[in-house]
């Protein structure tokens, strides 16, 4: 099979297409065929190295860590069966880029009616992550929820989710996304030079409770409009998250919590943002697409096959 990945650390230019033999599924795995998987921003941190100690890798590796596709083989201590169509987290030590891809089952979920596998695909990480980071927060309804970078993967979904639990959200992020962040239900603010007075126009009081995907000095310039310091959780920096009295997001990463996370986009309260869907062949260029950091909502690659259709 082929897989779009890395061989040694370092930058785009360790990326390629490589032919490996056929995954055999361990227990507690599955091997799809790939109908559609999500890059992230994190994956470039495991390419580059920077992950090192954190994220199992066997080189070569593919790229990404989520996907969908239709079970092809499953091994021991599993309930998924052949023919299913699925969405997960892969395994430990393996990729997503990959035509057929090996998948966690303890971090694998049906993928229900109505819900496509380029949806699917973005769910484990991004979703998932915002989900987990506000079930942490247990915030009130009517609670002011500030979200920083508000038009990526995990802001388009805190926004949203955020705004299902009836919270006020006012979400930060560049001039372009202005419309997308509004169309959510949420106060964009212009991130730059000044956000914080312009956050504090929106919210006099204050806010309740921030979920970051920036990091650096625009989280710490945000913790100080927090009502009671320490109500962070950051996905771009754990660490400095924890500085500021908040922490990183302990992502639960369980089928249960992706079948709930699937569940909200089938009933329509989560619509993930994908911004742009690449061919299997292009892999190279959504990666390069994430890699600006200025990508919008999700980007998504279709494995070789057509994808299935929603049910």
């Amino acid at each position: 099979m082929r897989l779009y990945g890395f061989d040694r650390y370092g930058g785009a230019q360790v990326q390629r297409f490589f032919d490996v033999p056929d995954p055999t599924p361990g227990p507690g795995q599955v091997v799809v065929r790939l109908a559609a998987a999500g890059i992230n921003p994190a994956d470039i941190k495991v390419r580059d190295g920077a992950r090192q100690g954190t994220v199992p890798v066997q080189l070569p590796m593919a790229m990404g860590r989520e996907a969908a596709g239709v079970v092809e083989s499953a091994g021991s201590a599993t309930e998924l069966v052949e023919g299913e169509l699925v969405f997960g987290s892969t395994a430990a030590g393996f990729g997503a880029l990959s035509e057929l891809v090996v998948l966690d089952t303890a971090q694998t979920a049906p993928v229900p009616d109505g819900v496509s596998v380029e949806q699917a695909a973005c769910l484990p990480v991004a979703s998932g992550t915002a989900w987990d980071a506000l079930h942490e927060l247990a915030l009130r309804p009517g609670s002011t929820l500030l979200v920083l970078g508000a038009g990526g993967g995990v802001g388009t979904s805190a926004t949203q989710l955020g705004r299902h639990l009836g919270l006020r959200v006012v979400g930060v992020a560049g001039p372009a996304k202005q419309q997308l962040v509004e169309g959510m239900g949420a106060v964009h603010v212009r991130s730059g030079d000044g956000f914080v007075d312009r956050v504090r126009a929106a919210a006099p009081d204050g806010v309740d409770a921030i979920i970051d995907a920036v990091g650096g000095s625009v989280l710490a310039d945000a913790a100080t409009l927090l009502r009671v310091p320490g109500a962070i959780r950051s996905a771009a920096a754990p660490a400095l998250a924890a500085e500021l009295g908040g922490a990183g997001v302990t992502r639960r990463r369980s089928s249960a919590v992706y079948a709930e996370v699937a569940a909200l986009v089938a009933d329509g309260v989560l619509a993930p943002i994908i911004a742009a869907t690449y061919g299997f062949d292009e892999a190279a260029d959504a990666v390069a697409a994430v890699e600006t950091g200025h990508a919008t909502g999700k980007t998504v690659v279709r494995g070789p096959r057509p994808s299935p259709e929603p049910r």
